[in-house]
């Protein structure tokens, strides 16, 4: 057992993280009282007139909201579902190749996209789903008319959910490669001696050796099924595909700081964060359940 006088050392070094952690995580939250009042800045936060709860009351009754938990949820569910079926793939597919370099050079361009910002790749993005872009120069060359994608309501949501996988497809797929290691080389040695081929192994064998790992992260997820991505959406949607593209995240900047209805927006954000406080508890309760791991 460490002396008490060694632990403190640790402490010491994790206090600017805990200040910092403090200052700005949860000095912020007394903000939360704005949902409970009508704000005006003029008056502050002491003097504003509280309303209890007028402004959840009013975020239901306004036709956009249903609009905007959906569009949240299913860019989300799409996202979580390519984000693990993807990289599981992918992961497996890169585990079969022998040749290192070539391995190597295939996992760099991958995790690429992983570290810019959608700020970058959204120019790369409008560019490529252009009218002139390259993909309806493909459509015209098939004597197919050009779409609008970046306008257009039907292709909105697809495109956002496609772009993110793109992006992370990649990183995600390291800690699947990890586990993958993890699986003893002799039950592939023994099942190849039993005849098994390489698909008979893989179902039997690898599929089952990462499937805690594959149910852990999937669960993982799911406390982000409120977070559609604003960086990725702020960066790529406008007015034409509010209908699709507005999520919570967007709808709360767009009312919040553009139309200054501060009490509003932090409803909603109080909303979405009290739904993720469950979720996260939820994917606690169910990654004990299926494996003998815990998130916290």
């Amino acid at each position: 057992m460490r002396k008490p006088k060694k632990q403190l050392y640790y402490h010491v070094m994790m206090l600017p993280g805990m200040i910092f952690l403090a200052i700005f995580s949860f000095v912020p939250m007394f903000g939360i009282i704005m949902a409970f009042q009508n704000y005006i800045p003029a008056k502050g936060i002491l003097n504003s007139k509280w309303v209890n709860f007028d402004n959840f009351k009013f975020i239901f009754t306004i036709p956009d909201s249903k609009q905007i938990f959906f569009n949240t949820i299913t860019i989300a569910l799409g996202k979580m579902i390519l984000g693990v079926i993807v990289p599981v793939c992918f992961a497996l597919l890169l585990n079969e190749i022998r040749r290192k370099a070539f391995k190597k050079t295939i996992q760099t361009i991958v995790y690429l996209p992983h570290f810019l910002s959608w700020v970058v790749l959204a120019s790369v993005v409008q560019y490529i789903f252009s009218y002139e872009g390259p993909i309806n120069s493909i459509l015209s060359a098939l004597q197919i008319s050009p779409i609008m994608f970046m306008g257009s309501n039907t292709w909105f949501r697809p495109i956002m959910i496609l772009t993110e996988t793109w992006k992370e497809f990649g990183y995600g797929s390291i800690i699947y490669l990890a586990a993958l290691t993890g699986i003893d080389p002799g039950l592939y040695e023994a099942a190849a001696i039993d005849g098994a081929n390489r698909f008979k192994r893989l179902l039997h064998i690898t599929l089952p050796g990462i499937l805690p790992i594959i149910l852990i992260m999937t669960t993982m997820s799911l406390p982000n099924i409120l977070s559609a991505g604003f960086d990725q959406i702020f960066n790529l949607y406008n007015p034409l595909v509010y209908e699709s593209g507005d999520i919570i995240d967007t709808y709360v900047y767009r009312v919040g700081m553009l139309q200054r209805q501060y009490s509003l927006a932090t409803a909603v954000g109080l909303i979405k964060s009290v739904a993720g406080a469950i979720l996260i508890a939820t994917a606690n309760k169910l990654v004990t359940t299926f494996s003998d791991r815990r998130m916290f």
